[in-house]
């Protein structure tokens, strides 16, 4: 039987719950308030990447308490932005106990990130962020080569593609994912490729305990030097690995592959 979703408060900010698990916390009084540092991360990455105030074509791949969208449209008001978000329940709640605000153009789907993101427009979004969680993990549907070139498909030329993914020490499962990737936004003028690199805490990124990476993914360069400054704002340490240390790390790894039969969930967190 699926678990509820609840809400629960600590001051200002609310927690929703599945299962047990943090799925959101959202703030209506101030949607800048991020508390999930891969959230912050999340936001460092677009920040560096899109200058405020500019409005942004978002697609969301996962939604719960809106969180990412509400900070988007506080940052850069009239962004239209499309949230795929199967759990019907978790969007119900949400709608009724912590309203969007006045103005936004957050437009929630009740279908699955495959389904909603294989019926997009081409090239309709600057951003695609994957942030999809089922049991405290990342649904095999979400990694595949096959897929991410569904998001390449929708992404522009230009457009930048987010992944929180949750990964053990040595982070192989992000390099499968980062492979696919690469291989799903094919190469570019400059012969380089596309760019892949994880925004993480310390201790994740140098493999010191289980932890959750962003990766960043574009055909153009990514800057860097902003992201690197931004991380340095942060009261946890936080770190950048840069495209080229990316490949190095990752041995070899190959994209996961629905045609192959090669999926995989993302690791289970320990208990």
């Amino acid at each position: 039987m699926k678990a509820e979703p609840e809400l629960t408060h600590d001051g200002d900010v609310t927690w929703i719950r599945v299962g047990g698990h943090a799925q959101s916390a959202v703030s209506l009084d101030d949607p800048e308030l991020l508390v999930f540092e891969y959230v912050q991360h999340l936001a460092l990455a677009v920040d560096a990447l899109f200058p405020r105030p500019t409005p942004l074509r978002v697609t969301h791949v996962g939604g719960a308490g809106l969180t990412l969208a509400r900070w988007v449209h506080a940052t850069r008001p009239g962004s239209p932005q499309i949230v795929l978000e199967p759990d019907v329940a978790m969007t119900e709640l949400v709608r009724r106990e912590l309203p969007l605000p006045r103005g936004h153009r957050i437009r929630v789907r009740p279908v699955s990130g495959e389904e909603g993101v294989a019926g997009l427009r081409s090239a309709s979004a600057d951003l695609v962020v994957l942030d999809a969680y089922a049991g405290a993990r990342v649904p095999p549907g979400l990694t595949t080569v096959e897929w991410l070139g569904e998001v390449s498909r929708v992404l522009v030329p230009e457009g930048v593609f987010l992944a929180n993914l949750g990964d053990r020490p040595g982070l192989r499962y992000a390099a499968r994912v980062a492979s696919g990737v690469r291989a799903a936004l094919g190469p570019v003028a400059d012969g380089k490729g596309a760019r892949t690199a994880y925004v993480g805490l310390h201790h994740t990124l140098k493999g010191k305990g289980f932890g959750n990476v962003v990766l960043v993914a574009s055909r153009r360069p990514l800057p860097l030097f902003e992201m690197r400054r931004a991380t340095a704002r942060l009261a946890i340490p936080t770190g950048v690995v840069a495209p080229d240390e990316v490949l190095a790390r990752s041995g070899g790894a190959y994209p996961f592959s629905a045609e192959l039969g090669d999926v995989s969930w993302s690791p289970a967190p320990p208990d």
